[in-house]
């Protein structure tokens, strides 16, 4: 089975003769069964070119103005790019959808946010990924609390693009789940592989690009018994620190599926499943930041005893921010990114969790 199909453990190897084919013919009624990712993938919004990222966007304006990125921009982009192409690698979902809205849009697609799971013990939470960040100038924002899945979560803006005319960086989500709160039997489980991680959670980021877990395979048993009690702790057991998901932001292209019901109604005729938890649409109290998101793919997994099973793996996100009220009289072309509504909103984020839940997974799409 190719690396691209499937995962146990062990760090991905790309092919140096594998070239990504930029100009197949794109169809906008997709085939099915997908063919393999890594033939048609592109980044979306971190393209690398020599020593700067450039494309047709004004610099990130949500970000604080008085960060500057310093000369290792280049780097920032190389590393979150190779984090991409792993995600790429295990949702040929998100794959088939970045194709069909480009050859719709054209390439006008952005990232709101990327997102990270974490195991909130020993320093396998939050700050084992956010360090990277922090060190490229991402600043930390608001925190947000989710009582019944036990986790809390951070968001972090990124700082001002080192060229006028260089793509948004995304804003990044990182979550981790309150092992404390856990049961007995679930922190011991969750404990016995971050302390067989040792000090790897000082490479979170790294482990990420390659698409590594830090603490080698686990046992199907131990899987079995952390799904029943968290699904979220479940999934960072085979995931570990692989993007969990990465969100389009659909203001910002230009047909009519800019929309996000547009967009919404668009990919469910072509026949993807939505996460449906809530209503397919998340809205804020505010009304003002609308979400929506795929159901995961699942991928086929060999856990540490010989068991192979599906587990569930990303899924792509969507998010239309709406102008604050006090700018809804600017005219189109003054419209700038800080103009629309920041940061997150835990009911609609309560509700994206659950694109990875086996209710989710299993649902007939409708």
């Amino acid at each position: 089975m190719q690396a691209t199909a499937r995962f146990s453990g062990h760090c991905t190897v790309y092919s140096s003769a594998i070239k990504p084919s930029f100009f197949s013919p794109i169809s906008t009624r997709l085939p099915r069964p997908h063919p393999p990712p890594f033939l048609s993938y592109r980044p979306i919004s971190l393209q690398i070119r020599p020593l700067s990222a450039t494309m047709r966007s004004n610099s990130s304006s949500f970000s604080d103005p008085a960060i500057k990125l310093p000369g290792s921009e280049p780097c920032l982009r190389a590393v979150i790019a190779g984090m991409e192409k792993v995600y790429f690698s295990r949702n040929p979902t998100a794959q088939s959808i970045l194709d069909l809205v480009r050859s719709h849009d054209g390439d006008h697609v952005f990232y709101d946010h990327v997102a990270f799971r974490t195991f909130g013990v020993d320093g396998h939470g939050i700050d084992s990924i956010a360090k990277f960040f922090l060190d490229f100038g991402y600043v930390q924002r608001d925190e947000l609390r989710f009582p019944a899945k036990k986790l809390k979560a951070l968001w972090f803006s990124p700082p001002q693009a080192e060229h006028c005319d260089a793509e948004p960086l995304p804003r990044v989500f990182i979550s981790e789940l309150l092992v404390d709160e856990m049961s007995p039997r679930s922190q011991e489980i969750i404990r016995k592989y971050t302390q067989l991680s040792g000090g790897g959670y000082k490479h979170a980021a790294l482990a990420s690009t390659l698409g590594c877990l830090t603490w080698g395979k686990p046992l199907y048993s131990d899987y079995e018994l952390l799904s029943r009690e968290s699904e979220y702790a479940a999934w960072t057991l085979v995931n570990g620190y692989a993007l969990n998901h990465v969100t389009i932001s659909t203001h910002r292209l230009k047909s009519e599926i800019r929309d996000i019901n547009s967009l919404n109604r668009f990919l469910e005729d072509q026949g993807f499943k939505l996460n449906s938890d809530g209503g397919v649409l998340k809205v804020s109290p505010d009304g003002l930041l609308l979400q929506s998101s795929t159901v995961a793919d699942s991928t086929s997994f060999t856990f540490a005893d010989g068991v192979t099973e599906s587990v569930p793996c990303c899924y792509i996100e969507f998010a239309e921010r709406l102008l604050l009220p006090q700018y809804t009289n600017l005219a189109h072309e003054e419209i700038k990114e800080f103009h629309r509504r920041d940061g997150f909103e835990v009911g609609n984020a309560d509700k994206i969790f659950e694109s990875t839940s086996k209710e989710q997974l299993t649902r007939k799409a409708t």
